[in-house]
């Protein structure tokens, strides 16, 4: 009889057994969740190499060479990840447009448009708290790299426009809108956009990165820029 490879602890028989066995399922969970969370590590890592040489070198004197070197990991992992060097500093961002979007579409159908966006904001803050401050400084090295790289202007745009009509489009599904015909989808969502932007780069000004201060101070200042709208309109 053929012996078990070492670590397995059924025969031919019980492993066919087990994977019809509800702890299969289980494990099969737990090995693609540690795969998941293995590739957020690389692409992480392959992140904070990236925002580490542009500030250190620049970011057009920077390298996919230099970027993958510092992880020790091969171009070809690198672009299983990033299409472009441009992505690695627009990808993490959109990570976080997805989220909101993600967010917006689990609202209840019947919260109202601004609303529904202002709790959906709030779940990515949330999010951002709970990394620790680990995303937080990475907003905070992304934005310094922004700031020094007029290159990645139109890729920061480009990003801004995409998310805008993404969530301009759930926003007319849950009103039963055609968000190509009426406009009010996409004047509540440019709306909001601003005023976080506003909230967020007030913070960044002051250099106010701690998670939970940028979380109240957002808050805030949403609450002020609807107060101000009912005011000065």
């Amino acid at each position: 009889m053929t012996a078990a490879p070492d670590g397995d602890v059924h025969g031919p028989m019980d492993g066919a057994r087990c994977m019809a066995h509800p702890c299969a399922a289980e494990e099969r969970r737990e090995i693609a969740g540690l795969r998941e969370r293995k590739k957020r590590r690389t692409r992480l890592a392959l992140i904070d190499a990236a925002l580490d040489l542009f500030l250190e070198k620049g970011y057009d004197a920077t390298t996919i060479d230099e970027i993958v070197a510092a992880v020790e990991v091969s171009q070809r992992t690198f672009f299983r990840y990033f299409a472009t060097k441009e992505d690695v500093v627009t990808a993490f961002l959109s990570e976080y447009d997805k989220l909101m979007a993600e967010a917006l579409a689990a609202r209840p159908v019947d919260e109202r448009p601004f609303t529904a966006l202002l709790e959906s904001l709030r779940v990515v803050l949330r999010t951002i708290v709970a990394t620790g401050g680990g995303d937080s400084a990475r907003f905070r090295r992304i934005r310094q790299v922004l700031e020094s790289t007029p290159a990645l202007e139109a890729a920061q745009t480009a990003r801004y426009s995409a998310a805008e009509k993404t969530l301009a489009a759930e926003i007319a599904r849950r009103e039963g809108l055609d968000a190509t015909a009426d406009l009010r989808p996409h004047f509540i969502v440019a709306f909001h956009t601003a005023a976080a932007r506003v909230a967020f780069e007030d913070c960044a000004r002051h250099d106010i990165w701690d998670p939970e201060t940028v979380a109240a101070r957002v808050e805030e200042s949403l609450a002020l820029a609807v107060a101000t709208m009912r005011e000065w309109t």
